[in-house]
């Protein structure tokens, strides 16, 4: 296949990217086998990029188009300052191993550094050994004994 590394652009979502950033996320649940987990609506990734709730940038190749995603947002933490939490990352599974992730994960590095962040945070599942590899690659501690508390309304 063609580098398609050379010919991804990456940008940040608007609300018009909205069903293309909800088909990224329902792709990424059905790899961690939750498809049916997913509630959020098109209208909720428009009205959030719109409000500036979270951000998106985006991996689009001029013909293949969105290839892939990080979606990400500032909190503050009471031990670290200003964090970024990086909520999904995504490449679509046939354009995986061409480096994009590489390209895109440095590309949410550099735009948390530019606003301010000092920490970034983000979870990977257990078995997900791909992932915690990729992670590793760019100094990620991942740590274990944290646990997840959830309350769903």
């Amino acid at each position: 296949m063609m580098n398609i590394k050379s010919q991804v652009q990456l940008r940040k979502a608007k609300p018009l990217d909205s069903k293309a950033i909800l088909d990224l996320v329902k792709e990424l649940a059905l790899f961690e086998k939750a498809p049916d987990q997913v509630k959020t609506t098109e209208s909720e990734y428009s009205d959030g990029l719109h409000s500036g709730l979270f951000q998106v940038i985006l991996a689009e190749h001029p013909t293949l188009g969105i290839l892939g995603m990080a979606l990400y947002f500032p909190y503050f933490s009471t031990w670290g300052g200003k964090t970024m939490y990086l909520e999904d990352f995504i490449i679509k599974e046939e354009y995986r191993r061409y480096g994009l992730g590489s390209l895109l994960f440095e590309a949410f590095i550099q735009d948390a550094k530019n606003q301010g962040a000092r920490k970034l945070k983000w979870q990977v599942l257990d078995w997900n050994h791909t992932a915690k590899s990729f992670y590793i690659k760019f100094n990620a501690q991942i740590i274990s004994g944290w646990e997840n508390g959830v309350i769903e309304f």
